[in-house]
């Protein structure tokens, strides 16, 4: 069998770029981004609505049960964050190289990722499993909460070395051109927890009632089943990368490459942990049903603005094709293009969230305490969602060019300099509503510099025209 290396590139250039997938730099860019986008919203929509089942049903079981999941959401932030970010660098890395034809590394990268998944999995399970209690206690488990989360913590964290590896090749996936792999990845991840949750949580049939466990080993099978198809889609003929066990001989410098862009990614993600963690303590002296309304709201918003991710990945992989073609225009014109459509999509979610966020709640829970928190919750949050879009597409414009620091430090500014003294601050005056108001009014601030910021990397961009 010939031996793929950069001696040979030419050789397969021809035949890779027949391989099935869209051509990121021809085209009329609307179509062209619905293209990329569509499977990703798809898929993160699905993945969003799997979160809202957990609790749909867990609201069903006990509200104890939705906080304690509500507490271990962000330590299942912080496993994700690893996958996120070695998937958004390992990407953005291919992206370029795509564009740039060196289809060797771009094959190589994927495969230094996916050693790296089943290298940090096995991490995260380790110390997960060590120190368990004090990572729960760390993320604010206290009391009936902290029995619940730590049944749940110790058996979803035996799935991340899948989880990681499912999210390393969804940004993949995108950055080949061939965003409907990716999304049905994540269609059979949510559809077979969404189907499994109610069997295993209530024990319907022959399934025992297992309660909180029942919804973390649903979660593992998932994740199992999801990241067996990316592989196989990896290794497919028709795949670019046409992934095989050489591309996964450690090669530090694709590793680093992968992490240029991927680090302040994995750290963007563990600051928004890092928030939760805040959210939760300081819910916590709200009592246990604010902490839960925290989770229904979470979710419910999440819905929206996963969609507006699943747009962001869309255009990242396009931004970083045309930055390495050097098709300049090209890429401004496609960023501009995703913010209108990003801005149109968020502002029609607000207007529904704000009008039906009562009836909206009703379908999870009739239990009036949690409702009398959550709607409020719910409306606030909204607002969040008018600049949502184009900060979200923005910070992927950052990614896809391969500037991930700098997509780092403008979260971290907006999470950890207004954010969570806002969280910290606004609750001595104004109570539940100060902390619900903490995050729109954050995002109104950071949308101005972010703005800034995008509007210097484009003045810089049509220096090169």
């Amino acid at each position: 069998m010939l031996q793929r290396t950069d001696d040979n590139e030419s050789l397969f250039q021809a035949s890779d770029m027949k391989k099935d997938g869209l051509d990121l730099g021809k085209g009329p860019i609307l179509p062209l981004l619905l293209k990329m986008s569509w499977p990703s919203i798809a898929a993160m929509f699905a993945m969003a609505l799997y979160n809202l089942v957990d609790i749909f049903w867990l609201t069903r079981l006990d509200p104890q049960a939705v906080a304690a999941l509500t507490v271990c959401f962000p330590i299942q932030i912080i496993f994700g964050a690893i996958g996120v970010g070695t998937g958004v660098g390992a990407g953005s890395f291919a992206a370029r190289m795509f564009g740039a034809g060196q289809h060797t590394k771009a094959r190589q990268t994927a495969g230094q990722a996916i050693l790296l998944c089943a290298l940090l999995g096995l991490v995260i399970i380790v110390i997960t499993l060590i120190y368990q209690d004090t990572i729960l206690e760390i993320f604010g488990a206290t009391g009936d909460i902290l029995p619940l989360s730590r049944q749940y913590l110790v058996t979803v964290v035996i799935g991340s070395p899948f989880l990681l590896c499912l999210m390393v090749s969804n940004n993949l996936l995108r950055a080949e051109g061939n965003p409907k792999a990716s999304m049905y990845v994540i269609l059979v991840m949510s559809s077979t927890g969404a189907i499994l949750d109610p069997f295993l949580i209530f024990g319907l049939g022959l399934f025992p009632m297992l309660g909180i466990l029942g919804a973390a080993i649903s979660a593992v099978v998932s994740y199992f089943l999801a990241s067996l198809l990316s592989l196989y889609y990896l290794r497919m003929n028709a795949s670019r990368y046409n992934l095989n066990w050489s591309h996964m001989i450690p090669n530090f410098s694709i590793i680093a490459s992968i992490y240029q862009t991927g680090f302040p990614t994995v750290i963007m993600n563990f600051f928004f942990s890092l928030v939760m963690i805040v959210y939760n303590h300081v819910l916590g002296a709200f009592g246990p049903m604010a902490i839960a309304a925290l989770g229904l709201c979470f979710r419910i918003n999440h819905l929206v603005i996963m969609v507006l991710f699943g747009m962001g990945h869309g255009i990242m992989p396009m931004v970083g094709f045309s930055e390495g073609a050097g098709l300049h225009k090209r890429l401004m014109e496609t960023v501009n293009v995703a913010v209108k459509i990003s801005v149109l999509f968020s502002t029609t979610a607000f207007v529904i969230l704000e009008v039906f966020a009562y009836p909206i709640l009703l379908l999870f829970t009739s239990d009036q305490e949690l409702l009398t928190i959550a709607v409020p919750a719910v409306r606030i949050f909204a607002t969040m969602l008018l600049l949502g879009g184009p900060i979200i597409v923005w910070i992927n414009m950052f990614i896809g060019l391969g500037k991930g620091l700098t997509s780092m430090l403008l979260l971290m500014m907006r999470d950890t300099l207004l954010l969570i003294p806002m969280l910290l601050f606004l609750p001595s005056l104004f109570g539940l509503t100060g902390v619900w108001a903490a995050q729109p009014i954050a995002n109104l601030l950071a949308f101005f510099v972010i703005l800034f910021w995008k509007k210097r990397e484009f003045r810089m961009i049509e220096e090169k025209i």
